[in-house]
């Protein structure tokens, strides 16, 4: 009895050095924070699994050597057995809590509060994806461990070990689905097809990757709705990604107006609405007609902004302003349906006028810079050679 009263004081005692030891620490990695990313993120993401993991630890020492008078005891290989499997869990607990706390330092370099973000975006993913794949990878390790320490688990272990290749085909056939999805998300990390916050159209619904798992795929869809997808639907079907290079996009706005609208008044026009307005960043105003058929022609307003949510914004400014300058200041061009009756026989004195040649007139040679969008100026130069080419851009200017 007294043996048994020994060892439960050094259990005790061996938790309570413990305890006072892990607080000595907490305090002096506190202290140090204030200058330290690094200690600071351990203060608050290790502190609890380093206490438990020590004092597991302590505890199991104290026992191991204080029952040495019961070697060979059923109660004492269950207690140490217990406090082996404990041991085995605070241990992975704080590896994977000391992942967490390497991986918020390496984030911490990379802000994304700032307009150009793509790399730290791009990081920040493959961070996070990594962050979960390394944390199910010491869970599933530390269950094995756990489970190696029974000796019937160690002995179904060997047999199964002999029939691995049954087992790995019927696995992969059961999980093929998830298997496809595990791979889709690491592929997508790292292929850098779509980051967290990048702006997509899928499913013809405009939205930003709010969440990146290695199954799914968390869609934040501008009217504030979550479209869930499996990872492996951004790998075999096509989506639109907005931001894939840079976070500044085009985005246009059209108009069916009738053939007396003044096109270069309403060029004009939208010049000093986009100079006027903070959301436009400056780069494209452009202002054409694009088609000239039905009765109508259809006039295309091309604008650029900063980011997807100030280039709705303008689309939208740019609509409004420009319907309110034709009702108001043009009317005569608000779309019209024209029709005659009779035909070149009949009695009335304009249907027997035979009809004139047309007159040529002397088309401007050079268009002004906001009605091109390939040319004109240093972005539009820049668009035309990515889509005709450096060489065939310069035959062209010739």
């Amino acid at each position: 009895m007294q043996s048994y009263l020994v060892t439960v004081a050094a259990a005790l005692a061996a938790a309570a050095v413990a305890l006072v030891l892990v607080a000595v620490v907490h305090r002096v990695t506190r202290r140090l924070g204030r200058r330290s990313l690094l200690m600071t993120e351990l203060t608050e993401h290790a502190h609890r699994a380093f206490q438990v993991a020590v004092t597991v630890i302590a505890v199991q020492l104290a026992v191991r050597f204080t029952t040495l008078y019961a070697v060979g005891s059923p109660w004492r290989q269950f207690v140490l057995h217990t406090l082996g499997l404990v041991m085995i869990a605070a241990i992975a607990w704080l590896v994977a809590a000391l992942l967490v706390v390497a991986e918020d330092t390496a984030l911490a370099r990379f802000r994304v509060d700032v307009p150009n973000n793509r790399h730290a975006r791009r990081v920040r993913t493959q961070v996070v994806l990594l962050r979960r794949l390394t944390i199910a990878v010491i869970v599933i390790l530390a269950v094995g461990v756990m489970l190696m320490t029974f000796p019937a688990v160690r002995g179904i272990g060997a047999g199964v070990l002999t029939s691995a290749g049954v087992v790995a085909a019927v696995a992969a056939l059961a999980a093929q689905s998830l298997l496809g999805n595990v791979f889709a998300g690491l592929q997508l990390a790292f292929s850098d097809a779509v980051r967290l916050d990048d702006v997509v159209v899928v499913e013809g619904e405009w939205g930003r990757i709010e969440e990146l798992t290695l199954s799914y795929v968390v869609v934040q869809i501008w009217d504030d709705r979550r479209l869930i997808l499996p990872t492996s639907y951004f790998t075999s079907k096509p989506f639109q990604n907005w931001t894939r290079t840079e976070a500044a996009v085009l985005g246009t706005a059209e108009f069916d107006l009738d053939w007396a609208i003044p096109v270069q008044a309403m060029r004009e026009e939208l010049r000093r609405l986009c100079e006027g307005t903070e959301l436009w960043d400056g780069r494209v105003c452009v202002l054409q007609v694009t088609d000239a058929t039905g009765g109508m022609v259809k006039v295309r307003a091309l604008v650029s902004a900063a980011d997807a949510g100030s280039l709705w914004d303008l689309r939208c400014l740019v609509r409004e302003h420009l319907v309110t300058w034709v009702r108001d200041h043009r009317p005569t061009a608000l779309p019209r349906l024209r029709a005659e009756v009779g035909d070149a026989t009949g009695p009335l004195p304009w249907q027997s006028v035979q009809p004139r040649r047309p007159v040529r007139r002397a088309a401007d040679t050079e268009a002004p810079d906001d009605a091109r969008v390939f040319g004109g100026s240093d972005d539009g130069d820049a668009r035309s050679e990515v889509f005709v080419g450096r060489e065939d851009h310069a035959e062209a200017r010739r």
